[in-house]
């Protein structure tokens, strides 16, 4: 994966409804892999959607070792795994809350050098 935009790519925030449907699929099927298509049945999400959140998460989604016949399946990750529903969803909106905060800074940064760069070139213009 050589995305040079990957560090701008927020993948909780906005989508924790959806990381969330897909925990919930997994959650039902306890000691199965499911492939893309099964979990985009079980959680009503397009099979772009869901394989996005499996591909996006490896913290939350662990891709399993294929069996030969080219069907890709994937698994909570252990630290997931044991966890209560309550603790998966708070630690899905504290990522979601922690990646607001990083786009609040990125913006106020934005707007600070803007502000800066106004305050320099003002004086000149007079």
């Amino acid at each position: 994966m050589n995305d040079f935009l990957a560090p701008w790519k927020f993948r909780f925030r906005g989508k924790a409804g959806r990381i969330l449907s897909v925990v919930d699929c997994f959650r039902k099927e306890p000691n199965k892999g499911l492939a893309v298509v099964q979990v985009a049945r079980s959680s009503g999400l397009a099979i772009h959607d869901a394989a996005t959140v499996l591909e996006g998460t490896p913290e939350l989604f662990i891709k399993l070792p294929g069996r030969g016949d080219g069907i890709t399946r994937y698994r909570l990750a252990s630290s997931v795994a044991a966890r209560s529903d309550e603790a998966i969803a708070e630690l899905v909106r504290g990522h979601a809350r922690r990646e607001s905060w990083i786009l609040y800074a990125l913006m106020l940064i934005v707007v600070l050098a803007l502000v800066v760069l106004a305050l320099i070139v003002m004086p000149t213009l007079f």
